[in-house]
């Protein structure tokens, strides 16, 4: 079984010392919110994540959910567990008071998201549709189904779902078949099947309630006539209590890779009765406040799956003894960390995971500006930042994550294989992440097409950074920075170019080369991180050395071994596509 600490440490430095948006420090509502609080908070948070839901990982994995005579079954401990875990308040720590939340904002939720996804992924996914669900009935819902709905989501009484998914259609929404049919009473009946719905049916809630894309029939062609609908599985008595079962049925859940103790069902909407959310044919306005929002909570699962498997790799390189190291003196074997190719793997998972928590960081007080600022041009700016970062988050975080847990697992070698230590799980469970919610190679290209050709959102983030650079407080590790950052710059400038141009008659040119591009723009975002990390590091000093020195080692190593893959991944992009489009696959 792995080992896993919360990084508390890690997390209140960043919420101290880079709590650094002003129009974040501005919202009048989270200015009550101080490091006491927060620390509290995440002692909390940490002492349940470690203590409870941990070690429900491995019992997940080996005692999978069970579907039986259409019945879902949770793994042992899990019933008890998620009790605590509603019964303590976790579900509902960053929702609107006025049903029942405690109103923190999202930088402190975005670490309690990380530790939850570090202790155990698929324990997690019970919970984590539902806040995307709680914010989609927020902002689209009418008051009549607020009130009914959000507390007890808020609660955890209930659950939530996103149904998007049919055999014929993931990424391609325009060709779902599921219809809603209007009623007299302005609810709608909905037919259909939708597939890969994440915790679609289960026993830990009293209900679920699940939000539907479908199409209403004689509404327009294609994307522009998808609607979207709040379908509980057990309809609600007038007097707001659980009531019959909607004609919403399971019929399987899919045997997986890894999150084995998280059901990933098939379902059956069979004249099921739902309600209208939003407009019609706006449907999928209405679920991109759901899926955006999950692609940023997606991010941070790679990341806090990463981080559980750099703690393992660390304290496994201190005890495993093999070989000897090159300055070996006294001729007896060394621990595996005392070799410099496994400092190397450990100095790679550490400057990711640091560097990713940071930006998280970063975004999150951009998040809460967009959600709660009160100057529309304000909320403006940030919501186009997130835009820009959300694909970076999503794409970059787990392919970041899955390539931490493969290296964890050489850390270990031959026990890393075997399912004894766990490591090869965390592997197992992270590999999903640069799947759903979006491919990571549908999330590249739509960075590319719609956030950065013939958009001027990348050069408003680039200024950013040039601005952060450019105050190096005289300190000569942050002027080596500057210049490093700066060269990576022009190449996503130059690169930025070379896409306006190829687009205007070589597409495929530009396709080939979006992946490229998100890599790109994810280092140079986290070399945005590291800069920052440094000039506090390096102000701090003398409050905590051996804390700050390693802080700016690690950005040393990031700067030095990290950032030069941009160079490796622009040469790529810029060789063009023919190679690719002319191969014959015989």
């Amino acid at each position: 079984m792995t080992i896993y600490n919360p990084p508390v440490e890690e997390m209140m430095f960043l919420f101290k010392h880079l709590k650094d948006n002003k129009h974040y420090n501005e919202i009048e509502k989270f200015k009550e919110v101080n490091p006491d609080l927060v620390n509290d908070i995440l002692e909390q948070a940490a002492k349940i994540n470690q203590e409870i839901i941990h070690p429900l990982a491995k019992i997940g994995d080996e005692s999978p959910c069970v579907y039986e005579n259409g019945i879902v079954r949770s793994p042992p401990g899990y019933k008890e567990a998620y009790k605590r875990f509603i019964n303590d308040g976790w579900t509902s720590l960053s929702c609107d008071p006025k049903y029942g939340g405690q109103g923190m904002p999202k930088t402190v939720s975005t670490f309690f998201e990380e530790m939850l996804s570090s202790a155990s992924l698929s324990f997690k996914l019970y919970s984590e549709l539902s806040i995307g669900a709680y914010n989609c009935i927020l902002h689209h819902a009418n008051e009549e189904i607020k009130k009914i709905f959000l507390p007890k989501i808020v609660e955890g009484k209930w659950s939530g779902t996103m149904c998007l998914t049919e055999s014929q259609c993931g990424t391609d929404l325009g060709l779902i078949k599921t219809k809603a049919v209007r009623q007299t009473d302005g609810t709608f009946i909905l037919t259909g099947q939708k597939i890969f719905i994440t915790s679609g049916d289960h026993d830990l809630t009293e209900n679920i309630i699940h939000l539907v894309l479908a199409k209403i029939p004689g509404g327009p062609l294609g994307t522009k006539g998808i609607s979207l609908f709040l379908v509980p599985k057990f309809n609600i008595n007038k007097d707001g209590t659980v009531g019959a079962r909607n004609n919403v049925k399971t019929l399987s859940i899919e045997s997986k890779m890894g999150i084995k103790g998280s059901p990933t069902c098939v379902l059956n909407f069979d004249n099921a009765k739902g309600f209208l959310i939003g407009k019609e044919n706006k449907g999928l306005n209405s679920m991109f406040t759901m899926m955006n929002l999950e692609r940023i909570i997606v991010g941070i699962q790679g990341l806090g799956i990463a981080e559980t498997a750099y703690q393992n790799s660390l304290a496994y390189s201190k005890e495993r003894k093999q070989g000897k190291a090159n300055n070996n003196l006294d001729n007896k074997t060394d621990e595996i960390i005392k070799h410099a190719d496994i400092r190397r793997s450990l100095l790679n998972m550490k400057s990711i995971i640091e560097g990713q928590r940071s930006l998280a960081f970063w975004l999150s007080q951009h998040v809460d500006v967009s959600l709660n600022h009160s100057n529309d041009r304000i909320r403006k700016n940030a919501e186009d930042l997130i835009s820009l970062l959300t694909p970076v988050i999503k794409s970059f975080f787990t392919d970041m994550g899955v390539e931490i847990t493969n290296e964890a697992i050489q850390v270990f070698g031959g026990y890393g294989y075997t399912k004894d230590q766990g490591i090869e799980q965390l592997y197992r469970d992270n590999r999903i992440t640069p799947i759903y919610e979006g491919t990571n190679s549908v999330q590249a290209i739509d960075l590319v097409f719609r956030k950065v050709l013939n958009n001027k959102i990348l050069s408003d983030f680039i200024l950013i950074i040039r601005n952060e650079i450019k105050d190096d407080n005289g300190a000569i590790e942050l002027k080596t920075f500057s210049k490093i950052l700066e060269k990576n710059l022009k190449y996503l400038e130059e690169f930025t170019r070379w896409l306006e141009n190829k687009n205007k008659d070589k597409k495929d040119d530009v396709s080939s080369a979006c992946n490229d591009f998100l890599k790109i723009l994810g280092y140079v975002s986290l070399g945005f991180s590291w800069f920052k990390i440094t000039k506090v590091s390096l102000d701090k000093l003398a409050d905590n050395k051996n804390f700050y020195e390693e802080k700016i080692n690690t950005s040393k190593y990031f700067y030095n071994k990290i950032l030069p893959r941009i160079e490796t991944h622009f040469n790529s992009a810029l060789s063009g596509s023919d190679t690719i489009m002319n191969a014959k696959f015989n």
